[in-house]
């Protein structure tokens, strides 16, 4: 807001230059100073109450102003040359940008540098395409300071109903930065050359919800130092990996369908307090979920991990951590793998499984002209230098493998009531089903072991 006195008049301009207001002065600036005769002290009152009256009218005017300069707006994409005019009218209180039906391709990433600024399509019709050749971005959400000033952040930027593509020569979907409590929606993100959603140092509560990630050639999300993140009933298919949750806090991941990746599903590292359950994970080239650099404090409950070519859950380096409630089934190498860095974990409640459909027969058969065509079921893995394993409660069947079997030598490890039936197919005649190398530091108790008469 400025304040100008040009001759006999007070002009007050706000940010806006359209947005003006211009009053008449009384001065007596020239005349000379007079002593106020008694019967001119009234008029000398009317005249102090009239001055402050009227400054209050000038503060009113100007809080006014101010106000019509600071609401947020609505924009019509449609009414501006490109969506990235569309972007730079938003002004710095944000407001909503509707994009119409259409394809708009681009060449340069589009930015959004505003906060609460929310930017929605008309659905899938709403097509961004992204034709830049030198692995831009399609989208950057991002503080325009942040390369000068470090801890720059923009609050409540939101995308919903639209659809962005790429080729693979492009870069990233959606790339965030800095942005606190970012909130995605109803996007198609698919055919990147690089990742589908990157989340990088969007450290205050993001959320991904109900949207479809596909055919990316890096990770569909990609999660860098955030904390308290909820990706909730999501479709991710064939992108290299499912997503990626690296340095951060407090992942919820639930109720999310991946399928066909040709890495692995889930990937979590030096990330602890999280929880991923109610997911279908299938048909990944590698591991359905691997927890690796220090994690700790995780669950991992009620998924289904199915049809994988190297395993279902792989503990590489966590502590802490609970597997319950999980069915298994197709997993080629093992189903949970406990590594030689991880210790003190909860394998429980879990169904350990082939295709096996009753009345002995299987629905896959047991060789195929490719790995994904045929029957399998595997058991856990236990690397020699585990400390800490409860293995509890778990039912394993038509396995290939040992229900459960160790590479070494293992410590404090307890292994009670499972039940294992139709295990062991591929492995020699009567080999044990439970199979540690040494038998100090194991506890194996009250499990229900078929017997090989009762096998179908």
């Amino acid at each position: 807001m400025v304040f100008m006195i040009n001759g006999n008049s007070l002009r007050i301009i706000s940010a806006n230059p359209a947005n003006f207001a211009e009053f008449s002065l009384v001065t007596h600036l020239s005349a000379p100073p007079r002593v106020w005769k008694q019967e001119e002290r009234g008029c000398e009152d009317a005249f102090v109450a009239m001055m402050k009256t009227f400054l209050l009218l000038i503060l009113g005017l100007a809080a006014s102003l101010q106000a019509q300069t600071s609401a947020p707006v609505s924009i019509d994409a449609s009414k501006h040359p490109n969506l990235q005019a569309a972007f730079d009218a938003v002004p710095e209180s944000g407001g909503l940008v509707t994009i119409p039906p259409g394809n708009y391709e681009i060449t340069e990433p589009l930015r959004v540098k505003t906060a609460e600024t929310r930017i929605v399509g008309g659905g899938a019709a709403t097509h961004i395409i992204n034709k830049n050749e030198t692995g831009q971005p399609a989208i950057i959400l991002r503080p325009a300071n942040l390369d000068t000033e470090k801890k720059a952040r923009l609050w409540r930027v939101q995308m919903a109903d639209l659809r962005i593509s790429g080729s693979e020569k492009s870069g990233d979907g959606i790339f965030a930065e800095g942005i606190q409590e970012i909130y995605l929606e109803g996007v198609s993100v698919d055919h990147h050359g690089g990742h589908g959603i990157v989340l990088k140092d969007c450290y205050e509560d993001p959320r991904v919800a109900d949207c479809i990630i596909t055919y990316n050639k890096k990770s569909g999300i990609e999660i860098l130092g955030c904390h308290d993140i909820v990706v909730n009933a999501n479709h991710f298919e064939e992108n290299q990996d499912a997503l990626r949750c690296v340095d951060a806090f407090n992942l919820c991941m639930n109720g999310n369908n991946i399928d066909d990746h040709l890495g692995n599903g889930v990937i979590i590292e030096n990330t602890y307090g999280s929880v991923v359950s109610g997911n279908m994970i299938e048909e990944c080239n590698g591991t359905a979920i691997i927890l690796d650099r220090d994690c700790y404090g995780i669950t991992l409950s009620a998924n289904v991990i199915a049809h994988h070519l190297e395993g279902g859950i792989d503990l590489r380096d966590a502590c802490g951590c609970t597997i319950s409630a999980n069915t298994f089934t197709i997993a080629h190498k093992f189903s949970v793998r406990v590594g030689k860095d991880s210790e003190r974990n909860t394998i429980s409640g879990n169904t350990f499984c082939n295709t096996y459909i009753g009345a002995g027969k299987d629905k896959r058969p047991a060789e195929h002209k490719t790995p994904m065509g045929i029957d399998e079921g595997t058991g856990v893995l236990v690397e020699g230098g585990v400390n800490g394993l409860n293995l509890n409660g778990n039912t394993f069947s038509g396995l290939s493998t040992a229900a459960v079997w160790s590479t070494g030598e293992v410590k404090n490890v307890l292994v009670t009531s499972n039940l294992c039936m139709d295990c062991g197919r591929k492995l020699a005649k009567n080999s044990a089903w439970l199979s540690f190398e040494q038998k100090t530091g194991v506890m194996i108790k009250d499990n229900l072991i078929e017997s090989p008469s009762s096998a179908p």
